[in-house]
């Protein structure tokens, strides 16, 4: 026998657990269950319980109603602005919460990743499923406002399904890509943080796009009125916010395909959602197998 055996006469190559594993239905079965117990957590104790849910965008609401619908005035500019502005809140505390969670969500289950062979990407995505279910109950102030409001449900409704399942998409591709690499790079967290309160003011929730436009072109002329406001939108999440804002609150809030004057340019931030999701899968699938040694 040679002093060197060959990888084929050692047998096969022992390699870590991987991203998904073998099993999809056992896969599914654990994200739901790790995403349904931190939200039991979340609340255990608790007298009002999930109560809290709902009580934090009504607070909210409560105020930025005082605010924007009596000291701030936008005209007939775009309609029922003050729901519109709870409906980009709770978007974006969305992604805020699934993402900022799942960055340290395989740090905070090491004691798990390092004993038991599971598919690891059960844990970032069970950080957005866990968002999700705060997400669904946050959209009941919102309809319920927006009809007290005055307004009235319309068949656009339905498509804003479409903005629900990308806006899933993005938060869980950022939340995959930035838990993988936080296991090796601990920057990543803090860098997050900048991040995502440059997406917050980048992103018209506290304006409309009209007031963009409007200032742009009583500064720098009307060359940049468009291209500002093209360029805002460019950022996949002002997309959605505004394509959201345009199906279920009003038509008067431009959709994306107004703002660019063409449906072909909303392919940029809907291609950026699309490689984001790619390039998180493929570096997840590449540093699964060595989580637990990075760890």
């Amino acid at each position: 026998m040679s002093a060197v055996e060959t990888p084929a006469r050692l047998g096969r190559e022992v390699v870590g657990p991987s991203a998904v594993g073998d099993d999809l239905r056992r896969f599914a079965v654990l994200t739901w269950t790790l995403a349904v117990t931190d939200f039991r957590l979340r609340f255990f104790g608790s007298a009002l319980g999930y109560l809290w849910t709902l009580m934090r965008p009504l607070m909210l609401f409560g105020v930025l109603y005082v605010v924007f619908s009596i000291f701030l005035d936008f005209g007939d500019e775009v309609r029922y602005f003050p729901v519109a502005l709870l409906l980009g809140i709770v978007l974006f505390t969305f992604l805020s919460e699934a993402t900022s969670t799942a960055v340290r969500s395989i740090v905070n289950r090491e004691n798990l990743v390092r004993k038991i062979d599971f598919p690891r990407l059960a844990v970032p995505l069970s950080s957005v499923l866990t968002a999700c279910f705060n997400l669904g109950l946050n959209l009941v102030p919102v309809v319920v406002f927006f009809l007290a409001s005055g307004g009235s449900p319309r068949w656009s409704w339905l498509l804003f399904a479409i903005v629900l399942l990308l806006l899933i998409v993005l938060a869980g591709s950022l939340a995959v890509l930035l838990s993988a690499l936080f296991v090796r790079y601990r920057d990543v967290d803090p860098i997050w943080d900048v991040i995502l309160q440059v997406t917050f003011y980048a992103t018209p929730i506290f304006y409309t796009l009209q007031t963009v436009r409007t200032k742009v072109d009583e500064g720098l002329g009307g060359a940049w009125s468009d291209a500002v406001p093209q360029a805002l939108i460019c950022n996949p999440f002002a997309a959605l916010v505004q394509q959201g804002r345009h199906w279920l609150i009003d038509p008067s809030h431009q959709s994306p395909a107004q703002t660019f004057g063409t449906w072909w340019e909303v392919l940029i931030p809907v291609g950026i959602i699309a490689l984001l999701a790619v390039a998180a899968v493929e570096v997840f699938r590449r540093e699964a197998p060595r989580i637990a040694e990075d760890l």
